[in-house]
């Protein structure tokens, strides 16, 4: 049986998996560190990846390959297809100024209407803004602008021009410049951020074409954002809604229907099979587990013993977890917050399950943001590093408000690269059905009044 490869190039690190392309049995896998930083020459992800190919046993018996990544980050080459500078990834907020007089000089609801998304700091059009006023020589040499799985998949191919870049709706539908309804760039709106648009952009392909191959001649798919990977790795269909607590903690929903939400919570993106990925993204997601287990010297696992002993509501003490700014709710300059410390709340156990509590909250908050948008939801998906803590399991129903259904614990970003390189190969109108194996439903009643509280606590943050 033919075998496909699927690539995650994530914010920390590489992660490939190897799986039969009929059946999606897991074959062999690899990985590989990316360097810290909000920032990163391009260099390391193809270092990364190069390392994580050779842990995963080579590529060779490999018939496509697919690669789904890190979306926004500003990759911007020269005429010689050289790295202009290094990357800005989707977390580096110094372009918020940049999109803040970005949506006053067009009005959020006409940024809306044209791309689906009112711009946010993580968004490739804001990078370009700021390169444009702050590095005006390298914005002057940029003669290509791509995404990080665009440059890893033209690599692949041995870089043969910037003409040869190739790009997909998911992934294109994230830069600011891009509407997935029309399926064409804005090239008005890519002027309006880098003062010119005289610059190649990628091309986008549809969900099954090839974005040409490697050198030992296996078929390239087009790719994908991250969150449309883990989406198609999930499994998920319309109506549903997927939780990722990894670096970011995201919920998207796979929708036939597109979203222009004018209030900038929701942002329109595209998913990798066609239909539409209405999504929200926030800053501080699984980082919280590790920053509040830091603070109280324990381990994950006694982070998550120590929220399932406290009461419901952490006793009134609130977690606002911006501890790196936010996006969603656009607060840049936000910063963590803890209230309602009593004598009583002053123990660990107080403290690890209003963590677990604000990060949830959090994440519930965006949930109601797209069905405000008319987004149907019918199933809740959790999955991404922070699902593996049984107390971030077993709170998500009492705060999200619905069951909650966890599959075993995998790399779907991967995988769902995996599952594209697989529909490339064998074609056809919808991905390859693979099985997902070993989920559990989590419910329990719902406790509004944790919501509540941290609604009230969250408001407070405004302008900290």
């Amino acid at each position: 049986m033919p075998l496909v490869a699927g690539v995650d190039s994530s914010t920390q690190s590489c992660k490939i998996v190897v799986r039969d392309a009929e059946s999606g049995a897991l074959v062999r896998s690899g990985s590989a560190p990316h360097p810290d930083g909000t920032e990163v020459d391009p260099a390391a992800w193809w270092t990364a990846l190069q390392s994580a190919v050779e842990a995963a046993g080579g590529l060779d018996d490999v018939a496509a390959v697919s690669i789904g990544g890190q979306q926004h980050g500003m990759v911007c080459l020269d005429e010689d297809g050289e790295v202009v500078r290094p990357a800005l990834l989707w977390n580096d907020t110094r372009s918020a100024g940049a999109a803040a007089d970005l949506n006053n000089e067009l009005g959020a609801e006409a940024w809306a209407e044209a791309v689906g998304s009112v711009q946010v700091a993580s968004f490739t059009a804001t990078k370009l803004r700021w390169l444009a006023e702050h590095e005006p020589d390298a914005a002057a040499r940029v003669a290509a602008v791509c995404l990080p799985h665009d440059w890893l998949t033209w690599k692949l191919a041995g870089a043969p021009g910037l003409a040869s870049l190739r790009t997909d709706r998911s992934d294109a539908s994230g830069t600011g410049y891009y509407s997935a309804v029309t399926g064409e760039y804005r090239r008005d709106l890519l002027k309006r951020a880098l003062g010119r648009d005289d610059i190649v952009l990628p091309e986008v392909l549809g969900p099954t074409a090839s974005a040409g191959r490697t050198a030992a001649g296996a078929l390239l798919g087009p790719g994908c954002g991250d969150n449309a990977g883990a989406s198609l790795g999930a499994g998920a269909q319309p109506g549903d809604v997927l939780v990722s607590i990894g670096t970011s903690g995201v919920a998207c929903a796979v929708s036939e229907t597109p979203t222009a939400d004018p209030s900038g919570a929701v942002a329109g993106f595209a998913d990798a099979t066609g239909r539409y990925l209405p999504l929200i993204a926030t800053l501080n997601a699984a980082r919280v587990l590790d920053a509040t287990a830091r603070l109280l010297g324990v381990s994950h696992e006694e982070l998550s013993r120590l929220a399932l002993q406290a009461p419901s509501g952490s006793g009134g003490l609130v977690l606002v977890p911006y501890l790196e700014g936010e996006r969603t709710p656009d607060r840049p300059d936000a910063r963590g917050v803890i209230h309602g410390l009593t004598l009583a709340t002053s123990e660990p156990a107080y403290l690890a399950r209003a963590a677990v509590e604000g990060l949830l909250c959090g994440l519930a908050d965006g949930i109601d943001a797209l069905k405000a948008q008319g987004v149907e939801v019918n199933r809740v998906l959790l999955v991404g590093g922070g699902a593996r803590s049984e107390a971030v399991r077993r709170l998500a129903p009492v705060v999200i408000g619905h069951p909650v259904l966890v599959p075993e614990p995998g790399e779907y970003v991967a995988d769902g690269a995996a599952r594209q390189a697989a529909w490339v190969l064998a074609g056809g109108s919808e991905p390859p059905t693979w099985e997902l194996a070993g989920t559990e439903t989590y419910e329990a009643d719902p406790d509004p009044a944790v919501r509540s509280r941290y609604a009230e606590v969250r408001d407070l943050t405004e302008g900290v």
